[in-house]
């Protein structure tokens, strides 16, 4: 199992609950599991996180084994796993965030939300980064649910902010910060915004920030009207809006502004980000979906950051099938195949690297057993059968022959426990270990007990 998020997890608790006899090693680039449920989560959604709970069950299995800080394309390759293992599922997720594609995309202060997410995560990759908060308007471009969790976090007041697993240098930037505008803009219409209607509503219980909505904005054309019928969640959302433009102002220190049917084409500034050109769009039908094409009419906005959130994109492997225009590894129902559509030998995906990043985290259950259901049909039809020279100790042999110092789970365990311990004494979750040295070194604090 390549990569140890949800997907991850619940294709190998699937393969371990299975009628078959089946060993699951996951092989994950850092020391920790759990993928964005540890670092993507937004930190003041503990609920979420809870889920975690159901992955370490799965990880206490006869026949589970965890391999943490090693990667696939640098310790080994997708030839050294066929040859290691009698099938591989790969669950590496989506890697990158995808681009605008405008103008002045990559000034100073342009960012992506994929980038500040990890940021105030922990992620050990995105800890040298250095956001300036020292601005009075952001604007974040995206309509999603990643979208509103950068526009909350931003507006987060130090109390709200101190009893969660936020990482201490987000907490001491987002509590000092001097933004007081964050203006969400989406290219569509608000029936067409993709957020779920409980992440929407929380920006309106937000302790220092008031939520703004023009009237105007929310006056929706015939299609998008009908299509209401349809989609319960955009209906509830709508009632969700209009409650927040029937609002007054309540002098709250932080404004977030909701505004729709606007696309960049491009950021402005001379060193650095100093405003967003957007064209206001009109939807129109095209092969029964709405979409939004410009009008010729621009406006610019003055900001001094900005945070793109349009989506995630899946890396693909040199030596595996992959769909550039998807952004996906090359596969039918999880089974990966390669350009004629033949089956590539013992070899599947699953998660965001299989569809794309769509859903929520429940979404990757249903996924996960798909592709399972397939490796065990192909198990079943003999397309898959054990070889003899396949083992466990074969695997540790060929680590240690690359001197690839593997994070086992005791050395996650032991990453826990310190992080748990740290935040109990403050009243919050856990206080996360952020760098590489630091994770590392608490992981082989267990390898040199043991």
């Amino acid at each position: 199992m390549v990569g140890s998020g949800p997907a991850g997890f619940y294709a190998a608790g699937a393969l371990l609950d299975a009628e078959a006899s089946v060993d699951v090693d996951m092989i994950e680039r850092l020391p920790t599991p759990w993928g964005l449920v540890r670092l993507g989560v937004a930190p003041d959604h503990p609920k979420l996180k809870t889920v975690s709970r159901a992955f370490e069950r799965i990880a206490l299995k006869p026949g589970f084994r965890f391999f943490g800080n090693v990667e696939v394309g640098r310790d080994l390759s997708p030839v050294d796993l066929t040859r290691l293992y009698d099938a591989v599922v790969y669950a590496f997720g989506a890697q990158t965030d995808r681009r605008l594609g405008i103008p002045g995309e990559d000034l100073p202060g342009s960012w992506s939300a994929t980038e500040l997410v990890a940021w105030y995560n922990g992620h050990p990759d995105f800890q040298e980064l250095e956001f300036d908060l020292n601005v009075g308007r952001a604007i974040v471009i995206g309509n999603g649910n990643v979208a509103l969790d950068v526009a909350r976090m931003l507006a987060l007041t130090p109390e709200e902010l101190a009893p969660t697993d936020t990482t201490d240098p987000a907490i001491e930037a987002i509590g000092t910060s001097a933004i007081r505008e964050i203006v969400v803009v989406g290219r569509r219409g608000p029936a067409q915004a993709s957020w779920t209607t409980q992440e929407l509503k929380e920006l309106g219980e937000l302790a220092g920030a008031d939520v703004v909505v023009d009237p105007a904005e929310l006056e929706l054309d015939p299609a998008s009207e009908a299509a209401l019928e349809h989609d319960s969640n955009s209906k509830r959302n709508l009632e969700v809006l209009r409650d927040f433009a029937a609002r007054e102002p309540t002098g709250k220190p932080v404004t977030v502004r909701l505004r729709f049917l606007a696309s960049p084409v491009a950021i402005h500034g001379a060193d650095r980000v100093e405003s967003v050109e957007v064209v206001r769009n009109r939807l129109e039908e095209q092969d029964g979906s709405l979409v939004a094409v410009a009008t010729g009419e621009h406006e610019t906005l003055e900001c001094g950051l900005v945070f793109r959130s349009v989506g995630y994109r899946g890396v693909g492997l040199p030596e595996l099938p992959f769909d550039e225009r998807r952004g996906t590894i090359r596969n039918q129902r999880g089974r990966v195949v390669d350009d004629d559509g033949n089956h590539v030998a013992a070899t599947y995906c699953a998660g965001w690297i299989k569809r794309g990043p769509t859903g929520i985290i429940g979404t990757n259950k249903k996924d996960a057993t798909e592709t399972v259901a397939q490796l065990l049909e192909d198990v079943q039809e003999g397309r898959v059968s054990h070889r003899e020279e396949v083992t466990a100790d074969a695997v540790e042999t060929f680590l240690a022959v690359q001197e690839v110092n593997a994070v086992m789970y005791p050395g996650w365990t032991s990453i826990d426990e310190l992080e748990r311990a740290a935040g109990e004494k403050l009243g919050r979750p856990r206080v996360k270990l952020r760098t590489w040295d630091e994770l590392l070194e608490a992981a082989e604090r267990v390898a040199a007990a043991q």
